[in-house]
């Protein structure tokens, strides 16, 4: 089989969604890598609004986004308000997670079309359960 032959058959292999994680802090930034990549998930880490924004305006394929609220430059409800602009992130799922776990901010985050809403400390258990029932 030839170099070509194999990267075909490599292709051919099942989709592994893709998750932007957007949080300032980089250690629950890692425990969720760490946890999703264990799983059938690629994940790109951003560590503030701004830098989730412009991934989120690119064209590179987003399954999924994870946006923490209170970020540098802009929060999480600013990155799902104008993610939801961008005709190509209408629909894409977001989960909130947050240690900011005031009923405003859920219901606004709701009401942006977040699908789940998840207060900091959070089971990466249940934050991969609910990442799978997603997708299922």
């Amino acid at each position: 089989m030839s170099a070509i032959q194999r990267d075909d058959a490599a292709d051919s292999t099942p989709h592994r969604r893709r998750v932007l994680v957007a949080d300032d802090e980089p250690h629950i930034g890692r425990i969720i890598q760490l946890k999703l990549e264990r799983a059938p998930y690629d994940v790109s880490f951003v560590s503030d609004g701004r830098e989730a924004l412009e991934k989120l305006s690119g064209n590179d394929p987003i399954d999924l986004v994870l946006l923490d609220i209170m970020m540098p430059y802009l929060s999480g409800l600013d990155v799902l308000q104008q993610m939801r602009e961008l005709p190509h992130r209408r629909d894409t799922p977001v989960i909130i997670l947050t240690a900011k776990g005031q009923d405003a901010d859920r219901e606004r985050a709701i009401e942006l079309g977040a699908v789940d809403f998840l207060t900091k400390p959070f089971s990466p258990n249940k934050l991969l359960g609910r990442i799978n029932e997603i997708f299922a």
